[in-house]
């Protein structure tokens, strides 16, 4: 669609609108499954002897239901509300951005039901069947076309850079997903891999890496480079620091999964680069974090006031801890202790709920009163209580998961004088009990938390103006 200067442009916000609710659903359901998992861990009996309600298949279907279906939604909303904001133009086509999202809400649908009845390729983060994932392509297709279409269209020269990480985002999980997924049918819901042995862990580990890298990381800080000084009201810190920290980061983090595969058959060199890469990234993921912090220079006393910028900066905070541990954790003597345990789990949800979570919810708390024509949301005092409720949940969450880690991998590295094991395994188990019974403190925690943000949410768009969105996004159409 094309606008002449002297015309307003009118946004496509009906599908930001739908995506955004949709993350905050989406945010309750998966946090809920965690929740009933971490109780079965703690308690194993409460799976009831059901085999869909059994851990191994509930534990897929939560880090789908979290990665995917919440942080999915959360990528789609923000990235069509910003691109539009940022390059002066209305969505590329209103038909293809329909189409991604009924088309995610039939990928996420096909998962909670495929998955519990244990219908899994068996490989981390892409355990969908081989009919889902030809849907994933299709949408993630139609979702490039959409947006690369608006970036095509764009009414200014400049692209800012936060759709540089949307972008990159994009294209990085087109290309993990197309190969990692590459399988030869066997039946309408089985196939197999086109990799076998170490090839098969090295594809799927350049992948699972690298939709953290990319999907967890990248796509979201394309989040923070517009929401934070959007929030803030003011210019970020140094634009400079973030084309580097753009270019460093996609380029280094391609080459760090081996690092998930130390000590097994994949050769010694490529477990080697995968450590010394994972190193490197500490600088670009540093650098992204100094320069989403400092752009609060001159504004600090905004923290005390905005729970919204709180959630932002917070998250950068555990943006930060996270890519420190995870360099570190990559290192062979330390993953030598550190490996199989739930030091791994802590570090993972340090960045899921602490990283990911908190940017996801401020972004939403920014663009959910302003898709329904308000001017913030039902409840601020609400914000407040999320924000308290999710970070004390995170901190109990991981200081538990962290302290029970480097307990089992010292229990289970521990011999005797004679060279005999010095506890069995079932006593590191045993050990692990108290602190099973805090993580599922920490994350019933961090679920209350997301269902205040529900009932915030329905009560901003039940009291809100959609006719009115449209006057917001003229009036701002060129801010």
């Amino acid at each position: 669609m094309v606008f002449s200067n002297t015309q307003a442009t009118t946004y496509n916000d009906k599908v930001v609108r739908q995506f955004a609710i949709m993350t905050v659903v989406f945010g309750v359901i998966g946090m809920l499954v965690g929740v009933i998992i971490a109780a079965q861990l703690t308690w194993p009996e409460l799976n009831l002897g059901i085999p869909w309600l059994s851990y191994g298949r509930l534990r897929p279907l939560h880090t789908n239901a979290v990665i995917f279906a919440f942080g999915g939604s959360g990528l789609f909303a923000a990235s069509y509300y910003v691109v539009q904001r940022t390059c002066h133009v209305r969505l590329f086509s209103d038909k293809l951005a329909a189409f991604t999202f009924w088309g995610w809400m039939v990928v996420i649908a096909a998962a909670v039901v495929s998955l519990p009845m244990g219908y899994t390729q068996g490989k981390e983060y892409a355990e969908l069947e081989w009919p889902i994932d030809i849907m994933i392509t299709l949408v993630w297709v139609s979702y490039a076309v959409v947006f690369f279409g608006t970036i095509g269209t764009r009414k200014v020269k400049h692209i800012y850079v936060a759709n540089w990480f949307f972008g990159a985002f994009i294209l990085a999980v087109a290309l993990l997903h197309l190969v990692n997924s590459a399988a030869i049918p066997a039946d309408y819901m089985k196939s197999y891999s086109a990799y076998a042995g170490v090839q098969d862990a090295m594809v799927q580990w350049w992948y699972g890496h690298n939709a953290v890298g990319f999907f967890l990381t990248a796509g979201f800080l394309g989040m923070m480079y517009y929401f934070i000084p959007k929030q803030a009201e003011r210019p970020v810190y140094s634009y400079r620091l973030s084309i580097v920290h753009f270019w460093a980061l996609i380029f280094t983090y391609m080459w760090a999964g081996p690092h998930h595969l130390h000590y097994t058959a994949l050769p010694d060199w490529t477990q080697s680069v995968g450590m010394v890469f994972s190193l490197i990234l500490l600088a670009p993921s540093w650098g992204g974090m100094i320069n989403g912090i400092m752009t609060l220079s001159g504004a600090w006393h905004k923290l005390r006031d905005d729970p919204i910028l709180r959630f932002l900066i917070v998250s950068l905070s555990f943006y930060g801890m996270s890519t420190f541990e995870g360099p570190m954790m990559s290192i062979k003597t330390v993953n030598a202790l550190s490996h199989y345990t739930d030091w791994t789990v802590g570090h993972v949800h340090s960045g899921a709920l602490g990283w990911v979570g908190l940017v996801t919810m401020g972004s939403m708390y920014y663009l959910i009163p302003r898709l329904f024509g308000q001017t913030k949301m039902y409840s601020v005092k609400a914000i407040e209580i999320h924000f308290w409720m999710a970070t004390i949940g995170i901190v109990i969450y991981i200081a538990a998961m962290w302290i029970a880690g480097v307990m089992q991998g010292l229990m289970w590295r521990a011999v005797n004088a004679d060279g005999t094991l010095t506890y069995t395994f079932v006593e590191s188990v045993k050990a692990t009990f108290p602190f099973y019974v805090l993580r599922l403190l920490g994350g019933t925690l961090y679920l209350v938390g997301m269902c205040v943000m529900l009932w915030n949410t329905l009560k901003t768009a039940f009291n809100g103006n959609v006719s009115q969105v449209k006057i917001i996004a003229n009036t701002h159409a060129h801010a």
